[in-house]
């Protein structure tokens, strides 16, 4: 059975810093039977935070292309996370939309989440990092 993992920034972030969160994507990464998916929302919003933080944005680019399959963001998948957006502000008031990119993306292709986002807590599909 293969496992499919969608990764969102939270995650990634924790990789990329080598914490003991990113010790578990990186198990994840190094699994046989395992599939990494990264929407492209996720890669502009790590892209980001590296350039803000000064860290290297090429090379975090390159990580997550190089670790996981980027899944674009087109109109079915945009519309379904505006609607899953939308639903899920009214129960969680700062759920983010590049959040609901991820959770969309997740429910399309059947995979779980990996982050370490508290906005995730009451998701099925969320696996939670420590």
């Amino acid at each position: 059975m293969t496992n499919k993992y969608v990764v969102d920034a939270y995650a990634w972030i924790e990789y990329l810093i080598g914490s003991r969160a990113g010790e578990t994507v990186k198990s994840l990464l190094d699994r046989e039977r395992t599939e990494i998916y990264t929407c492209a929302v996720t890669l502009a919003e790590v892209v980001s935070k590296a350039a803000r933080e000064g860290a290297d944005a090429e090379i975090a680019y390159d990580i997550l292309l190089s670790n996981s399959e980027l899944v674009n963001a087109d109109a079915t998948l945009s519309k379904d996370a505006g609607m899953l957006h939308a639903a899920l502000r009214k129960t969680i008031p700062d759920f983010g939309l590049a959040d609901a990119y991820v959770l969309a993306l997740a429910r399309k292709i059947k995979a779980k989440v990996l982050t370490g986002d508290p906005h995730f807590r009451d998701i099925k599909e969320a696996i939670l990092l420590d």
